[in-house]
């Protein structure tokens, strides 16, 4: 099985630094592969808690090498519920990279655990004659000191539907669980493996990028 490692996260920064120079991205050390994935952008300020930026990915299996260029963009930039992040908001920045493994249909919408399992969900909403699905990794509930219901009620919302959340809505559920590798990233510890990896730091439009 491929696990998520630090390679990986050194590609998404070196894919969104390029995407600010109108550059090539440096080709990435770690072999290809296909798995379902997911890119994450948090924003560190003075210490403080990590705060979501951006999170994009595939349930489904993409070639690691183009997925993780192009969610680690998707992400940085194209993530809705945010502005695209800018070129000064760098040093601020942590990534994870997520590799999804072990999916299973589980029996009911609360065959899962917190803390080891991501989960996707499906079902239909009646107002709007439509399918909804929406999906949480499997970090998420635990980090939001979440129980199962109230994860499962944050990601009926996520999904699109604004009607009221009784328990025969949970019912219908469709729920897959999963499980991930994952490796995290901040800045200032890529711009260490870059120059001890390259000989210089990263750069963008030729000024110097430091934490």
């Amino acid at each position: 099985m491929v696990s998520a490692k630090k390679e990986m996260v050194v590609y998404c920064f070196d894919t969104l630094i390029a995407h600010y120079n109108s550059d090539q991205v440096p080709p990435p050390s770690f072999d290809d592969g296909q798995h379902p994935l997911f890119v994450t952008w948090k924003k560190v300020v003075n210490g403080g808690e990590p705060r979501l930026r951006g999170c994009i990915g595939s349930l489904e299996a993409r070639d690691l090498i183009n997925g993780f260029r192009d969610y680690a963009l998707n992400s940085a930039l194209r993530d809705r519920r945010f502005p695209p992040i800018q070129a000064k908001e760098l040093p601020t920045l942590e990534c994870t990279v997520s590799i999804l493994t072990d999916y299973e249909t589980a029996n009911d919408y609360l065959d899962w655990e917190v803390g080891t399992h991501g989960i996707i969900i499906e079902f239909s909403d009646p107002n709007y004659n439509t399918r909804r699905s929406a999906t949480y990794l499997p970090e998420v509930a635990a980090h939001e000191g979440w129980t199962q219901i109230e994860a499962i009620d944050s990601l009926i919302r996520k999904a699109g539907y604004n009607g009221p959340i009784t328990d025969s809505v949970r019912k219908s559920i469709q729920l897959t669980k999963y499980q991930s590798t994952l490796f995290t990233m901040q800045y200032s510890e890529y711009v260490s493996y870059v120059k001890e990896a390259r000989g210089e730091a990263p750069s963008i439009l030729g000024s110097k990028l430091h934490n």
